[in-house]
C-alpha cells in the first residue's frame, strides 16, 4: 500500500509540472499575438489620423477654391484693375507644389490672398501650409504678403500635389504659372487635382517593417472667374 501510494504522488507531480508547462507555452503564445495584434491597432490608428488629415485638408481647400474670383470685377467695377483690393482676380498662380488665388472665402465681402504651398512658413520641409490675408491695394503677385501660416499636412512624400486640367480635359503642363507672366495658362485652367501621399518614417508597420503610407486623392472643378487675360473678367 505504501509502495502504491508513493507511485500515485509521483506520477500527479509529473503530470502536473506538464499541465504548467503548457500553460506557460499557450499564455506565452496568447500573449505574443496579443502584443502583435496591439501593434496592428496602432498602426492602422496612424493610418486614419493621416487619411482624416488629408480629407481634411481636401475639404478646406474646396471650401476656399469654391469662392475663387469673387467678387469679381463686373460687381465691384466698371473699369476694374487687378490691384483693387475689393476684386478677387482669381487663380494668381500655380505649381505642382502650390496653389496661390484669390477670393471672398470668409463670406464677409473682404477678398483675401490665399496661399496653399508646401513649406509656406520656410521651417516645415514636409508640411503642406496654409496662409490666408486680406488683399491689399497692390499687385497680386507681388504686392501681397502671406502671414498666419497654419499647418494642414504633415509627413508629406508627394513630389506632385497639384495637377492641373482645362476645359477640354487636358493636362496643363506649363508650370509654375502666374497671373503676370503666364496669363494665358492661369485663365485655362478648370479643373485641379489633388493626390496626397503621407509618411511618417517613425511609425513602422508591424507586419511589413515599413514606415506606414497612406494616400489621398480629390478634384475639384472651378469656376475660373479669371482676370488673367488682358485684364478682362473671362466670366
Amino acid at each position: 500500500m505504501k509502495h502504491r501510494n508513493r507511485h500515485e504522488q509521483g506520477s500527479t507531480l509529473i503530470e502536473l509540472m506538464i499541465t504548467i508547462s503548457i500553460l506557460i507555452v499557450v499564455t506565452g503564445a496568447i500573449l505574443s499575438q496579443m502584443g502583435t495584434a496591439s501593434q496592428r491597432i496602432a498602426a492602422e490608428q496612424v493610418k486614419v489620423d493621416n487619411f482624416d488629415e488629408a480629407r481634411d485638408f481636401v475639404d478646406q481647400f474646396f471650401r476656399d477654391i469654391n469662392q475663387i474670383g469673387y467678387p469679381n470685377g463686373h460687381i465691384v467695377s466698371f473699369s476694374p484693375s487687378i490691384n483693387d483690393s475689393r476684386v478677387a482676380v482669381g487663380l494668381v498662380k500655380i505649381s505642382a507644389t502650390s496653389v496661390w488665388f484669390e477670393g471672398d472665402i470668409n463670406g464677409s465681402g473682404v477678398v483675401q490672398s490665399v496661399q496653399y504651398i508646401i513649406n509656406g512658413s520656410g521651417s516645415c520641409t514636409l508640411c503642406l501650409q496654409r496662409s490666408a490675408v486680406p488683399k491689399i491695394t497692390a499687385n497680386p503677385l507681388t504686392g501681397q504678403s502671406a502671414a498666419d501660416w497654419g499647418t494642414e499636412v504633415n509627413d508629406l512624400t508627394t513630389p506632385t500635389i497639384f495637377t492641373y486640367f482645362d476645359t477640354n480635359g487636358n493636362q496643363v503642363n506649363a508650370l509654375p504659372a502666374d497671373i503676370v507672366n503666364n496669363p494665358a495658362v492661369i485663365a485655362s485652367v478648370k479643373t485641379i487635382h489633388i493626390s496626397l501621399t503621407v509618411q511618417n518614417n517613425a511609425v513602422l508597420d508591424p507586419k511589413t517593417g515599413q514606415p506606414i503610407q497612406t494616400s489621398f486623392e480629390g478634384e475639384v472643378s472651378l469656376n475660373n472667374c479669371s482676370m488673367a487675360a488682358g485684364g478682362a473678367m473671362t466670366c
